[in-house]
């Protein structure tokens, strides 16, 4: 059996694997109420920043719920969505009231083209989906077919029902990729110079932050690159880059112990001054100062962990704030103990 345990990542960020043996038959995915105090496993709590490596959408029936993902705050109203995909830095909202419907699902679970064909990972596609009412009233007929179909173990064997899941998320799937790529900025005609520009990004903004390297190496001229960029995202290449560079960052000083210098050679800066210059002129803040500011509301640290350099004490905070409420345990979630 595979380890279930969360895994630490080089960059220090806890991911937490999907958790089989919850669901329902042990199939590949998970799908009912969203309620306060869950959370993906006992040792995550709702408010520490981490990673899951598992899909997970929110239909809301209340709101308005703030909710964090990768340094992006989100307003999510009801009926609203949020989709988060695997690898994702995220953080449930203190004080928003989470309601509605949750689905959770496994890398995997769905065939390949599938997988194609529902753009699980394009991670360029906005995370907060607004449907139009009709949109809405779909989803939620697909999303509550789902659920059925995932609860009703009685009247299909186990391998006709797994595969009857599968179809059924395949429909609600479609419908929510349809709506993600509608939501997406205007001029969507480029996307593949976008998409081979943006993947060329994520695997080498480290180690090139030049608008032209970038248009040379894709055989297009910096203009096609700067009108394909400026059509999917509303921004420059530069700025794309630039963004991609701040959020690595922003997550080494938020997440990990590494000195400064050191989270500025991560993200292809040698020179820490430059380092603190670039990160300065694009945040408001030099590195160290980020970094303050975060720690300020870090978390209270796991048992037998360490806090982090200048944390807050959580059990003082809990002795000001009186002692929490009982957590009932939920869909896909470890109740808090």
């Amino acid at each position: 059996m595979a380890d279930r345990n969360p895994q630490d990542r080089p960059d220090g960020i806890r991911t937490f694997p999907f958790p089989v043996e919850l669901s329902v038959g042990g199939v590949g995915m998970q799908v009912g109420p969203l309620g306060a105090g869950r959370t993906w496993h006992a040792d995550a709590p709702l408010t520490r920043v981490h990673r899951i490596d598992f899909h997970v959408v929110m239909l809301f029936d209340e709101g308005p719920v703030d909710h964090m993902i990768d340094f992006a705050e989100y307003e999510a109203g009801a009926g609203d969505l949020l989709w988060i995909r695997p690898g994702q830095v995220h953080r449930f909202s203190e004080t928003g009231e989470y309601r509605g419907t949750v689905l959770t699902m496994q890398p995997g679970f769905l065939p390949r083209a599938t997988v194609e064909a529902t753009g699980l990972y394009r991670y360029d596609l906005p995370p907060l989906l607004r449907p139009d009412p009709a949109g809405r009233a779909a989803l939620r007929a697909g999303l509550a077919h789902l659920r059925r179909e995932y609860e009703d173990t009685v009247t299909l064997p186990p391998s006709l029902h797994t595969a009857v899941l599968r179809h059924s998320l395949t429909a609600f799937l479609l419908r929510l990729a349809h709506l993600a790529a509608s939501s997406a900025e205007a001029g969507r005609r480029s996307e593949s110079t976008f998409t081979r520009f943006r993947d060329a990004v994520e695997r080498d903004f480290a180690v090139n932050r030049g608008v032209s390297a970038y248009a040379d190496a894709l055989g297009y001229s910096r203009r096609t690159l700067v009108r394909a960029v400026r059509a999917a995202t509303g921004e420059t290449p530069k700025g794309f880059i630039d963004k991609r560079v701040v959020l690595e960052a922003k997550r080494l000083l938020a997440h990990t112990g590494l000195p400064i210098g050191r989270v500025g050679a991560a993200v292809g800066f040698p020179d820490p001054a430059n380092f603190s210059k670039f990160f300065q002129l694009r945040t408001g803040l030099t590195p160290a100062g980020f970094r303050a500011e975060l720690l300020l509301d870090a978390p209270e640290h796991g048992p037998g962990e360490a806090p982090a350099p200048g944390a807050r004490n959580g059990t003082a905070r809990r002795r000001e704030e009186g002692p929490e409420p009982p957590r009932e345990p939920g869909l896909g979630f470890s109740a808090r103990t």
